[in-house]
């Protein structure tokens, strides 16, 4: 497969929805590496900058999939040598006994090596001496690994923060703070559109404002998916479209095409047991 160039991954993050704030930092970084390394290539001094990033923002708000475009990114710059994207939360980085968390976590940083380590919810990783043995773990393989290898740390906006500054080796590593806004109401009907369109789904016009209806009264608190609000949607009304007509036998195009204002309500959806 052809290896994207810069262009064409920053073309692919700007086409994303919302992430105004993302698209810009994900910008200025890819200028300061860039002129880092031409720095570097003319014989010149640079100071040393750090490639690791955190990211903060509530669930469903994109930092998978920006994460893999840093991959690709720092891959095209000739920063990685691999670009692949290893994701893990601590039941990946931590055993059941000390001294087995060590080489659990080295094992997975081995893995990332080459591209980028991406660890959610990283904050699960304080409180405990096995947690505390994966960081400490983590630090030293960031360090021998650093001239080829990226971490992202995730999470909530807080608990990330208070992460990061409870260890001297993450703090001096962690430079960079990327923030994930929620999405605005009419991105995420325009994410269940674009979702629905790559289906050969259409929402017709009483459904998308059913929709509307719909965030308007849904608790935007930390159990609010974001994106996945909006795909979960598709996914029920998909159910849902189904049920509606099962007892047509030959539906038109239009009717397999179409979601109406009900397919959008649980509560419409009947039981087909």
């Amino acid at each position: 497969m052809r290896q994207r160039n810069v262009e064409e991954l920053l073309a692919e993050l700007d086409a994303l929805i919302g992430l105004d704030r993302v698209k810009r930092e994900v910008h200025r970084q890819v200028a300061i590496l860039r002129v880092e390394r031409l720095r570097a290539d003319a014989g010149m001094k640079s100071p040393t900058i750090t490639r690791h990033l955190v990211f903060t923002g509530n669930p469903g708000t994109g930092k998978t999939t920006v994460a893999r475009l840093v991959s690709g990114i720092y891959t095209a710059l000739g920063l990685l040598s691999l670009g692949q994207l290893i994701e893990v939360d601590r039941s990946e980085l931590v055993a059941g006994y000390l001294g087995q968390t060590a080489v659990k976590t080295a094992e997975v940083v081995a893995k990332a090596a080459g591209g980028v380590l991406f660890i959610d919810e990283a904050y699960s990783l304080t409180g405990d001496q096995y947690g505390t043995e994966a960081v400490d773990t983590l630090v030293k393989e960031m360090e021998d690994r650093r001239d080829d290898l990226v971490v992202i740390v995730a999470g909530y906006p807080a608990p990330m923060q208070a992460f990061v500054a409870a260890n001297p080796g993450l703090s001096s590593r962690f430079r960079t703070t990327i923030e994930f806004d929620d999405y605005t109401d009419d991105e995420l009907v325009q994410i269940l559109t674009v979702l629905a369109d790559g289906s050969d789904f259409e929402l017709t016009a009483e459904a998308l404002a059913h929709f509307r209806e719909q965030l308007a009264v849904t608790a935007r608190d930390n159990t609010f998916g974001n994106g996945r609000f909006s795909r979960n949607t598709l996914e029920a009304a998909i159910g849902a479209h189904a049920w509606r007509l099962r007892d047509i036998e030959a539906p038109t195009t239009g009717q397999l095409r179409q979601l109406l204002p009900q397919d959008l309500d649980e509560d419409e959806q009947g039981d087909p047991a």
